[in-house]
């Protein structure tokens, strides 16, 4: 019995809930398939499906077969693709998902140029800022900031970014600029919900943390922007989010001579699977865009 034959007729009965829309899937007759399962699970020693008034579902042993098994077939797939494509350059579809903020102003405006170094892929861009199952939505790679909530995951840091307390140059003239830490308690605060209402500062081994309050809090990135840009109050938040404004003067740091904690960029894949050829030529080219 061909094992991965046999994992791939497993995996399109459960998909399918019958054998004979498996077999129309495969392409092979009905009796083929029951008799591959059947085997499978011979030479197993476990029962792998049960049989009721709604079709065929997995036994316990069967769904966590099918999950092996449907990641073992995608390493094989991908095995095949990067053999056949390795001469003729990476090609096919790629799927991308990154925050909606970061993307936008980061990543989309600089990927006509991955697109340029790879004219036989495809790209679609999920646009999403939760943290949604990769595997599940069929994601290739993630594009994360932070700490990462699953401490298992296949992740690859790409860059560290600085964080900033920033606001418009309108809002300094009006409210004043802070020269250390404190000053900030006697001014307007746009929080960041992600963030909390304590900001932290070092300077030569001192750490000074400070309570802000604000009359407008956001939580996405594109709500802290908005605020900001309307001379709202000071916010906290990476220079990703604020490249722009910051290169053309609408925004400006204070307490530039203050740090704070800074921000990790990660790749995240998909768990119990290895990159792919596509998805390490993106993050290779994500590090490079904003390293």
């Amino acid at each position: 019995m061909d094992r991965l034959q046999a994992m791939t007729a497993f995996v399109r009965v459960v998909e399918t809930g019958s054998f004979s829309q498996a077999a129309r899937r495969i392409g092979v007759g009905q009796p083929a398939i029951s008799k591959t399962i059947a085997q499978l699970e011979d030479r197993l020693q476990v029962r792998l499906l049960i049989r009721s008034t709604h079709g065929l579902s997995p036994t316990d042993a069967g769904v966590r077969f099918y999950e092996r098994a449907k990641t073992a077939i995608h390493e094989a797939d991908e095995a095949e693709l990067e053999a056949k494509g390795a001469g003729a350059g990476l090609f096919g579809r790629l799927r991308v998902c990154a925050a909606t903020t970061f993307a936008r102003l980061m990543i989309i405006p600089r990927l006509p140029e991955f697109l340029e170094e790879h004219p036989e892929l495809e790209v679609d861009v999920v646009l999403d800022d939760r943290v949604i199952d990769l595997v599940s939505e069929g994601i290739d790679i993630a594009l994360r900031m932070g700490e990462l909530a699953d401490s298992s995951a296949v992740a690859r840091r790409l860059a560290t970014g600085r964080r900033s307390v920033v606001a418009t140059p309108a809002y300094l003239e009006k409210h004043g600029v802070p020269q250390v830490p404190a000053d900030i308690a006697a001014h307007q605060a746009v929080v960041y919900t992600q963030l909390g209402r304590s900001w932290t500062f070092r300077r030569d081994g001192t750490e000074a943390s400070v309570a802000v309050s604000g009359r407008v809090q956001f939580s996405a990135a594109e709500g802290i922007r908005a605020a900001v840009k309307a001379s709202m109050g000071l916010a906290v938040n990476s220079d990703w989010m604020f490249w722009p404004e910051l290169l053309s003067g609408e925004v400006t740091r204070v307490l530039e001579d203050w740090e704070l904690p800074s921000i990790d960029l990660w790749a995240v894949f998909p768990t119990g699977r290895l990159a792919s050829a596509k998805a390490r030529a993106f993050a290779d080219f994500v590090e490079r865009v904003v390293g």
